[in-house]
């Protein structure tokens, strides 16, 4: 079992910046991918970007250039740099955690809100 903490998010005028962090806690040796989801009202949860323990990264297109994922120096931790937010951006963004044996845990979300 991993468990996933969240923090960061809330509310930002268009064209600001956030940072999300999640840590890991639990089964850490087993996962192989760490990242963030999210879900607007309406739409389907999608993914926004994920680090391979490789060092690969994954952006979706719509967040390539402006979203920036990182590992901390705590390997369970893993953060994300939103730049240049959009009102689409607007969502509940989750953590999750892929594991060698093909599980993904979930955190349990923070609201991003970018509004003027």
């Amino acid at each position: 079992q991993v468990q996933l903490v969240e923090s960061g998010g809330g509310l930002v005028q268009p064209g600001g910046s956030l940072r999300l962090s999640c840590a890991a806690s639990g089964s850490i040796s087993t996962i192989n991918a760490m990242g963030w989801y999210r879900q607007a009202p309406g739409k389907q949860r999608e993914l926004v970007a994920e680090l391979v323990s490789g060092g690969s990264t994954n952006y979706a297109d719509s967040v390539k250039g402006r979203f920036t994922i990182s590992r901390a120096n705590a390997k369970n931790t893993v953060h994300l740099q939103m730049d240049s937010l959009e009102p689409e951006d607007t969502a509940v963004y989750y953590c999750h955690a892929r594991t060698i044996v093909a599980n993904i845990y979930f955190g349990q979300g923070t609201q991003v809100t970018v509004s003027s």
